[in-house]
């Protein structure tokens, strides 16, 4: 199972109501974070997100409401009792902005692992998750992600059974190893699993036009989580010069990506009630769901 979160969901500057994006993704008492804006720490609990899961923090890009809240969070998590690695990945300059961000948070209890993504390698792997990233549009380097979860295949206990296997081998069988048995009979995993399980793949974009390599790299996503900087189609103008998506370009998108489930996030401070123009999406992907602070949902 993955747990998926928005702790925050504002766009440019936090306000009384809103935090800034990000995103949480955890998965066997581990998680990940995408962004980390002003505050972060706070919306996360808030939304109750055990920060000592944290052990991977991924940027879109450099820009402040993306990723000023890192002094705070690495002292912050410090704080907390974390002395396990976090691991840092987002574009190349990274190094050169943690640095930079770090002079006012020196020491922390735990080491830091920069990971600065090259646009030729497009995947890395952490935790047991598939990671693909997707160079948008913005005016400066700016990725989207994709998170991929490959699941094991059914256990069935009564195929188990049936062989007189013992219970205590079942989770050997189930990790897709073959085991021996004390009478020497040979049980290979396909014997007692019911086939295999589709992918959980879990898609974010924010800050970014509407490019045509989204929806390949979006295909079939669970999950797919994207701004909806405004909702009114006058600012499609000034939208598409700034680098942002109205609410109708993310549910364009989750239509042709043939995706299960819009989430809208990274609002204008000017959108008080994105909820209230959420028709304006589900009129074109009626799936779509307007991204609010603390939205949750498991898969």
């Amino acid at each position: 199972m993955v747990a998926v979160c928005l702790p925050g969901t504002g766009g440019m500057l936090p306000t009384e109501n809103r935090w800034l994006s990000c995103c949480w993704i955890e998965y066997q008492g581990k998680a990940l974070l995408i962004d980390c804006g002003e505050g972060t720490q706070i919306a996360l609990r808030k939304s109750g997100c055990k920060l000592s899961h944290l052990d991977l923090l991924l940027f879109t890009h450099f820009h402040a409401d993306h990723i000023a809240g890192l002094p705070g969070l690495l002292l912050t998590l410090g704080n907390s009792g974390k002395r396990t690695p976090l691991t840092i990945a987002g574009p190349m300059g990274l190094k050169k902005v943690v640095d930079a961000l770090s002079v006012i948070a020196p020491i922390v209890p735990y080491p830091l692992v920069i990971n600065e993504l090259e646009e030729k390698d497009k995947n890395f792997e952490h935790n047991g998750l598939q990671f693909s990233f997707l160079p948008l549009k913005h005016g400066i380097p700016c990725f989207g992600y994709s998170i991929i979860l490959k699941r094991k295949p059914i256990f069935n206990p009564d195929k188990a059974a049936a062989l007189k296997i013992p219970k205590s081998s079942y989770k050997t069988l189930h990790e897709g190893k073959t085991i021996c048995l004390e009478d020497r009979r040979i049980i290979r995993p396909e014997m007692v699993l019911d086939g295999e399980r589709q992918p959980i793949k879990i898609c974010y974009f924010t800050d970014t036009i509407k490019l045509d390599a989204m929806r390949e790299f979006a295909w079939g996503a669970d999950l797919l989580i994207s701004e909806g900087m405004h909702a009114e189609e006058e600012q499609q103008g000034l939208m598409a010069q700034r680098g942002h998506m109205l609410f109708s370009d993310s549910a364009t998108l989750a239509k042709e990506a043939g995706v299960k489930k819009l989430w809208l996030t990274h609002y204008s401070p000017a959108l008080t009630n994105p909820e209230q123009f959420i028709d304006k999406a589900q009129h074109i992907f009626f799936e779509t769901a307007a991204g609010f602070d603390g939205i949750r949902e498991n898969f």
